[in-house]
């Protein structure tokens, strides 16, 4: 991983942000481009918004870019020296207590136990614990468990990093390689044969599905009009095609008058060119898309949310938005 040549603490501290709920085989090359872009706190603080959520484009969830960018600023307004102690790293914003203990620990050699899905897959294997972890308190008591081992390490950074590849790379969720690892002489799942038990799932409930319509449009100049996320939600200050959400019977006459309520311009001819399908970590989009052509009017640049005509490689375009330029 290429984080583990990095050991001062702005290297960890990113690539602990980027894998946050995304994969270590993601998060590589994202995490090599977003150094080469701001290789300092410093520089990261002084970024323009628009210039950090293009370099995490894809990467998902960019309330963590966003974060991460705010808590860059705030370290710089406090002097620009670095937490020791995992209290004060969750302080910053972005930073709950996994990833405190993690640049804690690895950084400064705090006794603090990391408690992520890949620990917590092996301790409840271990353990034979049938918790509900995706409660707080459920973590809090497996770290609670873990902290006195943790005390014992002459390396607490290097014993949960141990802990973390162990769970990636042995004690994996669906085929563990159980001969080879270190805990299963006392592994309760191991015994009981029973090791995709853990960690206990309960019943995920349906994940409702919202259907959008999308304008394509593009000027003279082969630039596309994109409009703004003005929202508070994950997608905030990305771009994306004028899009409305519409029933699953929407028409491309649909999109022409989306096209007019959002950006003020009209619309002679429209076609589909076809549709995505998007998951989000709460709903799943099917969006359609619409090529719009013989395109009248001026655009409204005094609306919201705000719209202009853009190279696509210019703006922090939101995934779904990508793959539907391809289409």
């Amino acid at each position: 991983m290429p984080w583990r040549d990095h050991p001062d603490p702005y290297a960890v501290w990113v690539s602990e942000i980027m894998l946050q709920q995304t994969r270590v085989d993601t998060v590589r090359g994202y995490f090599v481009r977003f150094l080469e872009a701001f290789p300092t706190v410093r520089t990261l603080a002084e970024a323009p918004e628009q210039a950090v959520l293009k370099k995490w484009e894809g990467l998902g969830y960019y309330s963590r870019a966003r974060n991460l960018r705010r808590a860059a600023q705030i370290l710089m307004e406090q002097g620009g020296a670095w937490p020791r102690s995992a209290e004060a790293w969750a302080t910053l914003p972005g930073v709950g207590p996994y990833t405190a203990a993690a640049i804690a620990s690895i950084c400064f050699g705090a006794c603090e136990p990391v408690v992520d899905g890949n620990v917590i897959r092996v301790f409840a294997r271990y353990l034979g614990w049938e918790d509900d972890f995706r409660t707080r308190l459920s973590r809090e008591k497996l770290a609670a468990w873990l902290r006195p081992h943790v005390m014992r390490s002459p390396a607490p950074g290097d014993f949960n990093q141990a802990m973390m590849d162990l769970g990636a790379t042995v004690c994996t969720p669906r085929i563990p390689t159980c001969a080879v690892c270190p805990l299963r002489r006392s592994c309760q799942a191991r015994r009981e044969g029973r090791q995709t038990a853990y960690p206990v799932k309960p019943k995920s409930q349906a994940i409702p599905v919202r259907h959008s319509i999308a304008a394509r449009v593009r000027d003279a100049r082969g630039r596309v009009l994109f409009t703004q996320r003005v929202d508070e939600g994950l997608l905030k200050g990305l771009w994306e095609l004028p899009s409305v959400e519409v029933t699953n019977s929407a028409t491309g006459r649909d999109a022409q008058r989306a096209l007019r309520r959002l950006t003020g311009l009209r619309a002679a001819r429209v076609r589909c060119v076809g549709t995505i399908r998007h998951a989000f970590s709460h709903f799943r989009l099917v969006m359609r898309v619409y090529e719009l052509t013989e395109i009248s009017g001026l655009l409204d640049t005094g609306r919201q949310p705000p719209a202009r005509f853009a190279q696509p490689a210019r703006l922090p375009l939101t995934t779904a938005t990508r793959r539907a330029l391809t289409l």
